[in-house]
């Protein structure tokens, strides 16, 4: 671990002194974990890499760059990484605080919106421009698995209601960011429920088709997700083991997604072996 902190504050030295801007440093470290094929070694490694970040933001707390690196690897290491819930609790809400931070410094209009109400959080979403898209989805992504890891806490069920409008807000401004995942979580989000609880499954289909479109279904998490959330909640067998062994017959290595990839392969075993009993 000693040496592995090393290389990063190595690295990050000599990224200042060529010029490498603080956002691209974050971006590249970033890319590296998503290329990683072994999520035990990124496991393993990140808490370092969390804890410079932690410092970095601590030197500088206002630093919109920093704050979208800090909500971002928080929100990956604690949404896949993490196996104790209780911790997963932590972690999520320091990237959601991060997430919050990195809003309100990328555009003041950002500051509270979490707390404003309905309408008024709408009409605020529209003040986001497409030069503001990276802290807008940092924003979301943490909230998001902060809410996922808080689904007994009140607050996180009336939030799905905005995180839909953001997501949205999102898809509108650019849909291709980051691999078009917005519609994934998108899809996510309509399928918590079934129709007579305000579930919307035709839409999460076509939310699901959209984000597999964008990616030409590389991304695997994407099928994953579409089995788990979509084919599951309207009992759709055929569509939900077909996507699951397309998974699992898939090329992992992606770049930008070979991480995300491999542990959407292990889950499509896990969701495989559990859809016997489930249907």
């Amino acid at each position: 671990m000693t040496r592995l902190r090393s290389v990063m504050l190595w690295s990050m030295l000599i990224c200042f002194l060529t010029g490498c801007s603080v956002a691209n440093f974050g971006d590249n470290f970033s890319r590296t974990l998503l290329n990683q094929n072994d999520p035990e070694l990124v496991q393993a490694g990140a808490p370092a890499y969390l804890l410079l970040v932690d410092s970095l933001i601590a030197g500088d707390p206002d630093d919109a760059d920093w704050l979208q690196t800090g909500a971002k690897l928080y929100t990956l290491y604690s949404a896949v990484l993490v196996a104790d819930h209780v911790r997963a609790q932590k972690l999520s809400t320091r990237a959601f605080d991060y997430g919050k931070r990195a809003l309100c410094a990328e555009n003041s209009d950002g500051c509270g919106l979490v707390e404003q109400p309905y309408a008024a959080f709408k009409n605020s979403l529209e003040d986001f421009d497409a030069d503001e898209v990276a802290a807008l989805y940092a924003f979301t992504t943490s909230w998001l698995v902060w809410a996922q890891m808080h689904s007994d806490d009140w607050n996180a069920v009336a939030a799905v209601p905005k995180l839909e409008l953001t997501l949205q807000r999102i898809i509108n401004l650019d849909e291709s960011y980051d691999n078009g995942r917005a519609w994934l979580y998108l899809g996510m989000l309509y399928s918590l429920r079934p129709p007579s609880l305000g579930g919307k499954p035709d839409q999460a289909r076509q939310c699901f088709e959209r984000a597999l479109l964008l990616t030409q279904g590389l991304d695997l998490s994407v099928k994953v997700a579409y089995a788990r959330y979509y084919a599951r909640l309207i009992y759709d067998r055929e569509l939900h083991d077909r996507l699951l062994y397309e998974v699992r017959n898939a090329e992992p290595q992606v770049e930008g997604l070979t991480l995300m990839n491999t542990l959407a392969q292990a889950e499509a075993e896990q969701l495989l072996k559990s859809g016997v009993d489930y249907f």
